[in-house]
């Protein structure tokens, strides 16, 4: 998958599965519900099924079209979620004896607007590890300590692949009219997974500039690179792993706005204190782009797409990002070494473990 993780420490050999009792994601809402309003919010639990596994459960039961329901995300099939869903409040009847192996109604409140798509801050993360030994659990703890204080960056996900890992292969041939797909979810999904794929590219590509410059002196770096000696000075100086580069575009984290960084100096102290992320692009159209070096390091990625970049709706991402309110638990009686954590909305549970651990695809 061409990542490249930014801790240094060997694999630790665990093991992982998706199921229910080992794997559960709970939604942290955007906002909290009025109480009131023409629209029923329903705080459900569902365990091996998607979200539109359940959706259509739910339509069936209801009578309610699908796309009369909103949800601020989706779902993998595998483990437990805990997500809140909306539907009109006309249909409230339906759902007050309802009952499903797979679909629990937790709770159930009203408010004014329908959930929308990214209409969440993120999601909170219980994770059972197995075949867990003192003195791995001992290095992760550790581990977790760095991650929590320098967090780590935000790759997509193996999920976004398919189980061969080449949907952006697919999305590619698409882009340049060598594949039709007309089914135009289908389409949009693997269109996605090649700019996830991109993205992923430059990530791990910035990752390996700043283990560099982490790593090698000044002169070193200067024959290396060839930036101008100010500027690798400054580079240099940075408090936190990710080195920042002239041109970069930040955001505010984790909500607020996107900007320029025009000062290197003074916005790398921000960075490192958690108050803003660089982002990286998802090429396409309307994507804004970074300029200066930061923008010749995205060009060296994205040029292949020159051709059918207007295909694509562009957008930017969080590069790096933190894992907050991080616990662990290790019960040595059993070789199990249990953790909680939240992550901001769009980021992969597996890419933190898989930084933890050094393992990949879990």
């Amino acid at each position: 998958m061409n990542r490249l993780f930014y801790l240094s420490h060997t694999p630790l050999h665990t093991h992982f599965t998706k199921n229910s009792k080992d794997f559960v994601v709970s939604e942290v809402p955007l906002y909290g519900f009025s109480g009131e309003g023409e629209h029923l919010i329903l705080k459900v639990r569902k365990k091996d099924l998607t979200t539109w596994g359940m959706l259509q459960i739910f339509s069936e039961v209801s009578g309610a079209k699908l796309r009369e329901f909103g949800y601020a995300g989706l779902k993998d099939k595998d483990g437990m979620t805990i997500q809140y869903i909306s539907i009109l409040k006309k249909y409230e009847k339906a759902f007050e004896n309802f009952s499903h192996e797979k679909i629990k109604i937790l709770e159930s409140t009203y408010h004014n607007n329908k959930i929308k798509t990214g209409h969440l801050k993120g999601n909170r993360f219980f994770i059972r590890l197995k075949k867990v030994n003192p003195t791995e659990a001992l290095m992760m703890q550790n581990i977790l300590k760095i991650m929590d204080k320098e967090g780590f960056p935000n790759y997509f996900g193996y999920q976004r692949f398919g189980r061969e890992g080449n949907n952006f292969e697919r999305g590619k041939g698409i882009l340049e009219g060598k594949i039709r797909e007309r089914n135009k979810k289908m389409r949009n999904f693997f269109i996605s997974a090649y700019q996830s794929h991109l993205f992923n590219l430059w990530l791990s590509k910035r990752v390996e500039i700043s283990k560099l410059f982490d790593s090698f002196s000044e002169k070193e770096l200067f024959d290396l690179f060839n930036f101008p000696k100010e500027t690798i000075k400054q580079i240099k100086a940075q408090p936190a792993f990710f080195k920042l580069l002239p041109g970069e575009l930040m955001h505010h984290y984790p909500h607020g706005r996107m900007f320029l960084c025009e000062d290197l100096e003074a916005e790398s102290l921000r960075f490192h204190r958690k108050q803003i992320t660089p982002t990286g692009l998802l090429a396409g159209k309307k994507a804004q782009n970074a300029t200066g070096l930061a923008g010749n390091y995205e060009k060296d990625i994205t040029k292949e797409c020159e051709g059918f970049c207007d295909k694509m709706h562009g957008t930017r991402r969080f590069a790096w990002i933190w894992a907050e309110d991080i616990e662990s638990n290790y019960k040595e009686e059993q070789a199990w070494f249990e953790l909680n954590f939240t992550l901001p909305k769009g980021s992969y549970a597996t890419t933190f473990l898989e930084e933890l651990t050094h393992q990949l695809e879990f």
